[in-house]
């Protein structure tokens, strides 16, 4: 007679609503924008969750950016700076269920990533169709999310060429 087994279930594992968004950019201000695969036309920078909750905010950002554009964050030339700013934001509907249920908000740390103007740029096909260089006001316009457009805006507070 066979053992018995219980039948296998993966638990569904829920997004963190504790997330990153890195504005990657060049030193003369050109933004990378990537378009969402899940939403065409969605243009926006890496964003991304915790992995787990004691994943710090950096390494997030340093994981998202490799995941969604193939680009390390620790090569040669590249330079990740904590904004040391957050964002508090309503979950859009369409997207609520991929979080625990009954949450709705999202908290959102923000990060710039200068990189030399030959970066180049490996998609996640999964994430991401098409990525394109735009001037930061540009940026701002095309981002279809007011705090990531707000970020795009804020660029040139935050770098300043060595």
């Amino acid at each position: 007679m066979g053992a018995f087994r219980a039948p296998f279930f993966m638990p569904h594992k829920y997004k963190i609503p504790l997330s990153v968004l890195v504005v990657i950019h060049t030193p003369d201000l050109q933004v990378l924008l990537i378009n969402r695969a899940d939403a065409p036309g969605y243009w926006q920078s890496v964003t991304g969750s915790k992995a787990h909750e004691n994943e710090d905010f950096a390494a997030t950002a340093v994981r998202e950016v490799m995941e969604e554009t193939g680009i390390d964050v620790r090569a040669a030339g590249h330079h990740l700076k904590d904004w040391q700013l957050e964002n508090v934001y309503e979950i859009y509907p369409g997207w609520r269920h991929r979080y625990a249920p009954g949450v709705t908000r999202n908290t959102e740390h923000l990060f710039g990533l200068c990189v030399p103007s030959v970066t180049s740029v490996r998609l996640n096909p999964e994430e991401h169709t098409d990525w394109q260089w735009l001037g930061w006001r540009e940026a701002a316009e095309v981002c279809f999310s007011p705090s990531n457009a707000e970020a795009c805006l804020l660029l040139p507070r935050f770098y300043r060429p060595e």
